[in-house]
């Protein structure tokens, strides 16, 4: 009788590892980045960031950034106020991401030419306040943008990643492609692998902290290095809060100027 559990307990173990791998394979790299999309990251955010720009010689500069950012749901707005240093202080930048073909709108406001200046699709490759994101970057990309495809499975500090392999639809795209690492169990991109046009590798964005703030899960410190200048922005997040009544007033040029 106990050989036959043994044997019994043998066929089951065998049988969920088959069916686990069924189940991974039943996923294609278009449905697991559907779920990084689609995660839950709540109706409006406020929140604090500190920007770390660190270069090759490990020199720093500290910038201090009010953030807030609202789903209206045709689009989605977000607004970021420069607090300190006094060199960059009232500098303001926004984003709309329309859900839809549309590309994103941006603007910023450089109060020391007292300018406003709209981001062209011609610029969206230029580096933001000389950190290592682009205005590309810091726009929302849609599903539809890239054609996406499962390469691989591995492990990040003892979590289960899918690699997810994203080929830009459009030919003049700033990236040649990208490669991002979803955490199996709760669909946030731990790493992503940024390629430029000739297929060399540009730059690494990593999450180095996530904390559940009101329920969800909050990405509190990430960074990106760009390898070929071997330059480092680091992106802190504090005193976050969700679902706060923010005034759609807030996302203008008019308060952009303003300041807060």
């Amino acid at each position: 009788m106990r050989n036959k559990i043994i044997i019994t307990v043998f066929v089951l173990v065998a049988l969920m590892t088959v069916l686990g791998t069924v189940s991974a394979a039943d996923l294609s790299g278009e449905e697991i980045m559907e779920k990084v999309y689609n995660r839950k990251t709540g109706d409006s955010r406020t929140s604090n960031l500190e920007m770390i720009l660190i270069n090759r010689h490990s020199a720093e500069r500290i910038r201090e950034i009010k953030q807030f950012e609202k789903d209206f749901g045709e689009v989605e707005k977000k607004i970021m106020f420069f607090i300190s240093p006094a060199d960059v202080r009232n500098t303001s930048f926004m984003n709309w991401s329309y859900n839809s073909e549309q590309s994103d709108d941006q603007w910023i406001f450089l109060p020391a030419l007292n300018k406003m200046k709209r981001i062209s699709s011609e610029n969206k490759s230029d580096y933001f306040m000389g950190s290592d994101f682009t205005y590309d970057d810091l726009g929302d990309r849609t599903l539809a943008e890239d054609q996406h495809k499962l390469i691989g499975e591995e492990t990040i500090d003892g979590k289960e990643v899918y690699v997810v392999e994203n080929i830009p639809v459009a030919e003049a795209d700033l990236y040649s492609r990208t490669v991002t690492y979803v955490w199996q169990d709760n669909w946030i991109g731990l790493k992503k692998e940024f390629y430029d046009e000739e297929g060399e590798l540009l730059k690494v964005l990593t999450v180095n902290e996530i904390e559940e703030i009101e329920g969800i899960l909050t990405i509190l410190d990430n960074e990106m290095h760009n390898l070929q200048s071997d330059h480092r922005t680091i992106l802190k997040t504090s005193e976050v809060e969700y679902n706060t009544e923010i005034d759609e007033n807030l996302f203008s040029e008019r308060m952009m100027k303003r300041g807060i």
